[in-house]
């Protein structure tokens, strides 16, 4: 059951999806092998032996500077033709899903996307998923290999579990059509500490906000404790916070350590995005609100005093 795993980087380091996706992996063959692909990316490598990669595959040339997915698409086809790998498993995000569909177009092979778990099954994989508004977990196969999966972000923590780490520089050779696109420039929100997905702790607002204004304290509790705001899917379509913070069925899925919901009411299409989190706390008004009943600790109360004076006693204790 050979593995590879993609790793997509930001910068200088590894994204926390990606090597979410090597533990669960290595948990499963300790063979697993990893592949970073990109300009300047071989610095990378000793980070994904880290997470129990067996082999770091490294594709770095300048013609793969640009997050495109295309020349991506070459790379691995030809990696997974020359290995024999069977199985290419993906961490949720744009590029990937871009990646993952080229690839099943490429090598004529079964994709299963938005999975939340894998496991073993006799040597063959089988993978999980929701079906029905989140509310049911099936069972997913593949009929031929290789086999690719796409899981939703914050279905798998990392974990540093240190592998064999061999490096293998791989040659790059581009299709004459992975070069027609050409990046011309690229945006970035411009956002203060981590991401959603990637903070270990989430302050969430709701509609019980009031207003957009309300996400002011929401962001001053986050700044104290190191964290960062996210949002409901009201909140959004209200445009009262952008749509990068947005937890739910329709956002994203997060695993936090801590996870502060604010004013939400907990509906079943929210609940799904956060429901992993380690540990949930919740400030509703509404003792009857959904979401005490599958939070760990809850406060009924006004928010709008509540929020300020958490934030005061954890600036003091941090004093």
């Amino acid at each position: 059951m050979s593995t590879l795993v993609f790793l997509e980087h930001n910068g200088s380091s590894i994204q926390k999806g990606s090597l979410g996706v090597l533990t669960k992996a290595v948990s499963l063959d300790p063979s697993t092998a990893a592949v970073l692909i990109g300009s300047g990316v071989a610095g990378l490598a000793a980070d994904a032996a880290k997470y129990g990669a067996a082999t770091v595959y490294i594709a770095d040339d300048a013609s793969l500077a640009a997050p495109l997915p295309q020349p991506r698409v070459d790379v691995i086809a030809a990696l997974v033709r020359d290995k024999g790998i069977g199985n290419v498993l993906f961490g949720a995000s744009v590029l990937a899903a871009d990646i993952a569909g080229g690839l099943a177009a490429r090598l004529d092979a079964g994709l299963n996307w938005d999975m939340v778990d894998i496991a073993s099954d006799g040597g063959e994989l089988v993978g999980k998923r929701t079906a029905l508004a989140d509310s049911v977990y099936v069972d997913v196969a593949w009929t031929s290999e290789p086999r690719l999966g796409l899981f939703r972000s914050g279905s798998f923590d990392p974990v540093e579990t240190a592998g064999a780490g061999a490096v293998e520089n791989i040659g790059v050779a581009l299709e004459d059509f992975s070069s027609k696109a050409v990046m011309v420039d690229q945006a970035h929100e411009e956002q203060s500490g981590p991401s959603i997905e990637e903070a270990d702790i989430l302050v969430a607002g709701g509609r019980g906000l009031g207003a957009p204004e309300g996400f002011g304290i929401l962001e001053e509790l986050a700044s104290a404790l190191g964290g960062a705001v996210a949002s409901t899917r009201a909140v959004v379509d209200s445009g009262w916070y952008p749509y990068a913070t947005q937890v739910g069925q329709t956002g994203k899925s997060v695993s936090p350590k801590l996870y502060i919901g604010c004013g939400i009411s907990g509906a079943i299409q929210h609940k799904v995005g956060m429901q992993s989190s380690q540990t949930i706390v919740s400030i509703n008004k509404d003792g009857s609100a959904p979401i005490f009943d599958f939070s760990d600790f809850g406060v009924v109360g006004d928010l709008h005093a509540i929020v300020p004076a958490l934030t005061a006693l954890v600036k003091e204790r941090k004093a």
